[in-house]
C-alpha cells in the first residue's frame, strides 16, 4: 500500500519570532512580523478564507507556529493581547482536525527566533529556562496530543542575530545539550520531534553523526537554482537533502515564495530526484508572512497555488 505523504505548511499564528519589541532593524517596509507585538497579529476573516484555500489545494497537515499566540497556563507572563486560550485552541484544532488537516505544533528554542519567550529568551542554558522549556512543551502537547512537534533550531549563529539587540547562542557541545533535552521532552510526550536542518549546512560531517534518526529533518531551500555546481553557497545549502538521505534520515524538504515563485515546484522535483522514495516524508512550504492583508493576497494565496502545482506534478496529475 503506498504511503500518503505529508503535503504541509508552516502556518503564522504566533509571528514574535524575530526582532525584539520595537526592533525594526534589518526586515525591511513590507515585512508584516520583523518586530516582536504586545498584541496577536490576527485577522479572522482572512484566516479561515486562508485554511479554506489550502483544503482545496491539497495540503493535508499545517505546522501551526505557536509561540505568543497561547495563553499558557504554567506561563501565564508569555500572553500577549488576544493570546488563545487552552478552549479557544482546542476548538480550532478539532475544527482543522475535522477538515481533515494533522496539526503539528511549532515551537522555535533557536535564541534566533525566540522573542516569544520575552525574559526567558535570556536565561539560555539555565536551570529557569529548561524548567520553561519542560512546562510549554508538556502543556502544548496536552492541548494538541500531537504525533509530532517541530523545535524549529535554525539559524543559531552570530551572523543571523545581527540585527538583535541582545546577542546570545549556543556552541558545539552546548547546542547539541539542548537539542537532545529538547527533542527527550518531546518524545516523552509520544510525539516525534522535528528540526530544521541548516546546522548541518556549515557541519555536515558533526550533524549526520549526531543527529537522533528519529528527528524529522527539514532541509530549508528558497531559491531557484538546483546546480550543486552553480556556487558554493547554493551547494552548502543543498547537499545536505543528499547527505541526510545517504545517511538514512526522514526527510520533509521545504519551500517558500519568500525569494522566488518558482522555488516550491523546483524543489519538489529535485528532491523527488535526489532523496530514496522510503524516507521522503512529504513537503513543506511556507511564506514567513501571517495571514492577514496584504500578505494574504500577495504571498500566502500564490504559495497556496504553487504548492497545489507541485503536488499535481508529483502525484502525475
Amino acid at each position: 500500500m503506498e504511503k500518503e505523504l505529508i503535503w504541509s505548511t508552516l502556518v503564522h499564528l504566533g509571528n514574535n519570532m524575530w526582532n525584539e519589541e520595537g526592533n525594526l532593524r534589518g526586515r525591511g517596509e513590507n515585512r508584516s512580523n520583523r518586530d516582536a507585538s504586545p498584541v496577536l497579529r490576527f485577522d479572522r476573516a482572512i484566516w479561515d478564507k486562508y485554511i479554506d484555500d489550502l483544503k482545496q489545494t491539497g495540503t493535508n497537515t499545517i505546522i501551526l507556529d505557536v509561540g505568543e499566540a497561547m495563553r499558557y497556563e504554567s506561563h501565564p507572563e508569555l500572553a500577549v493581547e488576544g493570546s488563545w486560550t487552552h478552549a479557544q485552541m482546542k476548538a480550532e484544532l478539532e475544527r482543522l482536525n475535522g477538515m481533515g488537516f494533522e496539526v503539528i505544533p511549532k515551537l522555535n528554542f533557536s535564541s534566533t527566533h525566540d522573542a516569544w519567550l520575552k525574559d526567558y529568551s535570556k536565561m539560555l542554558c539555565t536551570p529557569v529556562y529548561y524548567q520553561v522549556c519542560k512546562d510549554l512543551i508538556e502543556e502544548v502537547c496536552e492541548v494538541f496530543k500531537p504525533k509530532h512537534f517541530h523545535l524549529g533550531m535554525d539559524e543559531e549563529t552570530s551572523e543571523h542575530q545581527i540585527n538583535l539587540n541582545y546577542v546570545v547562542l549556543r556552541q558545539y557541545d552546548l547546542w547539541w545539550h539542548d537539542l537532545y533535552y529538547l527533542i527527550d521532552l518531546v518524545e516523552k510526550q509520544n510525539a516525534r520531534a522535528w528540526v530544521w536542518s541548516d546546522y548541518a549546512w556549515n557541519h555536515p560531517d558533526e550533524y549526520v553523526s549526531k543527529m537522533p534518526k528519529s528527528v524529522v529533518q527539514n532541509v530549508w531551500y528558497y531559491g531557484n537554482e538546483f546546480d550543486l555546481n552553480f556556487s558554493a553557497d547554493v551547494k552548502r545549502r543543498l547537499y545536505p537533502i543528499e547527505l541526510l538521505d545517504k545517511h538514512g534520515f526522514d526527510q520533509v524538504p521545504t519551500g517558500s515564495n519568500f525569494s522566488c515563485d518558482e522555488n516550491i515546484e523546483l524543489l519538489v522535483k529535485y528532491s523527488k530526484e535526489h532523496i530514496s522514495p522510503d524516507r521522503l516524508l512529504g513537503f513543506m512550504q511556507t511564506t514567513w508572512e501571517d495571514a492577514r492583508e496584504p500578505w494574504y493576497t500577495n504571498k500566502l494565496v500564490p504559495a497556496a497555488k504553487g504548492f497545489e502545482r507541485a503536488r499535481k506534478w508529483f502525484e502525475g496529475k
